[in-house]
């Protein structure tokens, strides 16, 4: 993470605009898929640049252009130059750092959020940058890396089953949001597991292990709720717009996005109070288990206490002790001593201190 932010400082002194990639490079080079289709037919390309794409956009079909790949940022610059993409939103592109948010220009609207990926065999959520320019006809997405997020919505629109080729961009953005979104979902099956693993350990045998997964899991949430938290505002936004580009009827559908993104951050909010509440009942085991050693020692300690007395006093250099010329005075110390622990363990027995 510090390396990706290192690149910051090769933006200063530059001026608004300037295209420099922020961030990890998740992908190296840079490649470019097109679909054009309508309820007919469906038609998809594959293409080194912009330019290459141009002579097949037609105004008669809805036409989806998706980028994989930041690093070259020569292809970000050809679609601005291209589609009229203003400077300031080729940079938010390019820095992969941004806040989820939704700006609404003339001609186009401009959707950042986080794709989320959980890796498998392991709690560990990867995350990628998504960046949306709905356009009159046209949607261009630009992902961070090659993936098969979006397979589901491929098969959908060759399968030319339901109304997704029927409709126009709005819905295949909201297609496209809908897909991310639901990426989020499963991360709550993903905590679930871990939360009650996390659970288990912890009244089993919690050790310094437990402690790191706990603070694991605690860090994920903080940082899963600050990329899914801008998200519910970022909807709101796109059904607040007033945008020729969003018609009526694809409201609905987003509003139902909406509310997933809701239950999503609900849950988050649950896992966070519940991960702490862990926490508490791992700091409260690890002193009652210290609790229970210190009373051990104590009770040992304790007992030794009388023992060491007597020892001390016959360790005395007098001259005139009687007991110590007897016969019976060595066996009758540890008859003594034997008595005397017999009697405090017999006494803190009772007492309920072992």
């Amino acid at each position: 993470m510090t390396g990706s932010f290192s690149r910051l400082s090769e933006k200063a002194g530059l001026p608004p605009g300037s295209l420099i990639h922020i961030g990890e490079v998740l992908e190296k080079g840079s490649r470019i898929s097109m679909i054009k289709y309508s309820a007919e037919n469906i038609e998809k390309l594959e293409a080194r640049s912009v330019e290459e794409i141009l002579p097949f956009l037609e105004k008669d079909t809805v036409t989806w252009i998706n980028f994989e790949g930041l690093s070259e940022t020569d292809l970000i610059d050809s679609v601005g130059r291209n589609f009229d993409i203003h400077p300031l939103v080729l940079e938010d592109i390019l820095n992969t750092h941004q806040r989820p948010k939704f700006e609404a220009y003339e001609d186009y609207l401009f959707i950042v959020l986080k794709g989320l990926v959980l890796e498998s065999g392991k709690f560990a959520v990867h995350y990628e940058q998504i960046s949306i320019l709905i356009l009159e006809n046209m949607v261009i997405t630009f992902k961070e890396k090659a993936d098969d997020m979006f397979d589901s919505i491929l098969r959908r629109l060759e399968s030319a089953k339901g109304r997704i080729r029927s409709l126009g961009v709005d819905y295949l953005a909201y297609v496209i949001l809908d897909t991310i979104v639901d990426q989020y979902f499963l991360l709550q099956n993903a905590f679930d597991e871990v939360i009650e693993s996390i659970e288990d350990e912890l009244l089993v045998n919690p050790t310094s292990r437990t402690l790191a997964d706990i603070q694991h899991v605690k860090r994920e949430l903080i940082f899963l709720r600050r990329m899914v938290l801008p998200v519910r505002e970022l909807l709101a936004a796109i059904d607040r717009s007033d945008s020729s580009l969003i018609q009526e009827k694809t409201r609905i559908y987003l509003r139902d996005v909406y509310d997933h993104a809701i239950r999503v951050t609900e849950a988050i909010d649950s896992y966070r109070d519940l991960i702490t509440g862990i926490l508490d009942i791992y700091l409260s085991s690890i002193s009652n288990r210290m609790n229970e050693v210190m009373k051990v020692l104590t009770v040992f300690a304790t007992i030794f206490i009388p023992l060491t007395f007597i020892t001390g006093i016959y360790g005395m250099n007098f001259e005139f002790m009687p007991e110590l010329k007897w016969k019976w005075a060595y066996p009758s110390l540890w008859f003594a001593f034997l008595v005397i622990t017999v009697f405090l363990l017999v006494y803190f027995k009772k007492k309920k201190w072992l």
